[in-house]
C-alpha cells in the first residue's frame, strides 16, 4: 500500500468514529461536501440539465468528452439516510468522467422522512423517464454504491416483475444488499474497515426498513435468475464484503453472467478516492462496458 493511500486510511479512520456520533444534520452536510469536492474536482467542462418530471430530483451529467451512447442511472449511497443532490451529482459526475458517458443520477427521498419504497419507486421511475426520453433498455446501464448498489439490484428485480425491458449492464461499488448484516466479513473485516461501521449500518436499516428480508430491500434473497450481466467491485477490508462475495456467487448460481472484482486491503467504496486501485477499477468499469457495447 502506498504512502499517500495509508495517510489516507488514516484519516478515515478518524473521521469513521466521529461519523458514529454525529448528528444525522451534521452528516448529511458532511456528505454534501464530499459531493461538491468531486463535482468541482471532475467536473470540468461538464454540463449538467434538470430532469422535467413532476416527481423526480435528478440531473442529467454530461461529461466534457462523450465517448460512449447511452447513459448510466446512477443511484448513491449513504444508507438510505445520507446523500442529497449535492452528493449525487459529485459522485456522478466522477462517473461520467471516468467513463466517458452520459449520467443520470437521482436524489431520491431519504429516510426516516421517506421509508421503503419510496426510493425504489423513485429509482423505477427515473428508469422509465429515460426510456419514455428515448434511451434504448440496451443502451441504459445501473450503477450505484453502497446502499445505492442495493438499490440497483432493486430496480432490476421491480423492471422483471413489471414485465418492462431490463438495462444492458449493472455495474456495482460495494453493494450493501443484505440489512440483515448476516455476512461473515462483518465480523472478519470489523477491525480492518477504515469507513464503516455495524453501528451505522443498523441505524440506516432500521431507519429504512421494517422487513430485512424482503428482497426489494435486501436483493440478496431474491430470485436473481434472468439479470443483465454484472461488474461488482469491493475492497478486501470492508465490512461489508461479504454482500459482494455472496451477490455474486448467488447471481452465478441463478445462471446470470458475474464479475467480482476485489481490491485488497481497500475500504468501502475506494473508487470514491484518487488512489491507483480505483484507476484499476474504473479500467475494469470501462471494459465491462465496451465489451457489452460490442455483444
Amino acid at each position: 500500500m502506498k504512502f499517500y493511500t495509508k495517510i489516507l486510511r488514516s484519516e478515515l479512520s478518524m473521521v469513521n468514529r466521529i461519523s458514529d456520533i454525529c448528528p444525522l444534520d451534521k452528516s448529511r452536510f458532511a456528505m454534501d461536501i464530499i459531493g461538491r469536492s468531486l463535482a468541482m474536482r471532475h467536473g470540468l467542462g461538464t454540463k449538467y440539465k434538470n430532469v422535467e418530471h413532476d416527481r423526480l430530483n435528478a440531473k442529467i451529467i454530461m461529461p466534457k468528452e462523450i465517448k460512449r451512447d447511452g447513459i448510466i442511472l446512477y443511484l448513491h449511497g449513504g444508507g438510505y439516510v445520507l446523500g442529497g443532490m449535492d452528493y449525487a451529482k459529485g459522485f456522478g459526475t466522477l462517473i461520467a468522467s471516468q467513463t466517458g458517458s452520459k449520467v443520470c443520477c437521482l436524489a431520491y427521498g431519504l429516510a426516516p422522512e421517506h421509508r421503503f419504497p419510496s426510493a425504489l419507486t423513485e429509482a423505477y421511475d427515473t428508469y422509465l423517464f429515460l426510456l419514455e426520453s428515448g434511451f434504448a433498455p440496451d443502451k441504459i446501464f445501473l450503477c450505484g454504491e453502497s446502499a445505492g448498489g442495493g438499490l440497483i439490484y432493486a430496480l432490476a428485480l421491480k423492471l422483471r416483475a413489471e414485465s418492462r425491458p431490463l438495462p444492458r449492464g449493472i455495474i456495482a461499488f460495494s453493494p450493501w444488499c443484505d440489512l440483515t448484516l448476516s455476512g461473515s466479513s462483518y465480523n472478519t473485516n470489523r477491525a480492518k474497515d477504515p469507513s464503516m461501521t455495524e453501528k451505522r449500518l443498523r441505524f440506516y436499516a432500521e431507519s429504512y426498513a421494517d422487513n430485512f428480508n424482503d428482497p426489494y430491500v435486501s436483493p440478496l434473497f431474491g430470485d436473481l435468475t434472468g439479470l443483465p450481466p454484472s461488474l461488482i467491485l469491493a475492497g478486501g477490508h470492508e465490512i461489508m464484503l461479504s454482500d459482494s462475495a455472496e451477490l455474486h456467487k448467488r447471481l452465478t448460481a441463478c445462471g446470470c453472467v458475474s464479475s467480482l472484482h476485489i481490491a485488497p486491503e481497500m475500504w468501502h467504496v475506494y473508487l470514491m478516492y484518487n488512489i491507483k486501485e480505483a484507476e484499476d477499477g474504473y479500467k475494469k468499469i470501462n471494459e465491462f462496458m465496451e465489451g457489452l457495447s460490442h455483444d
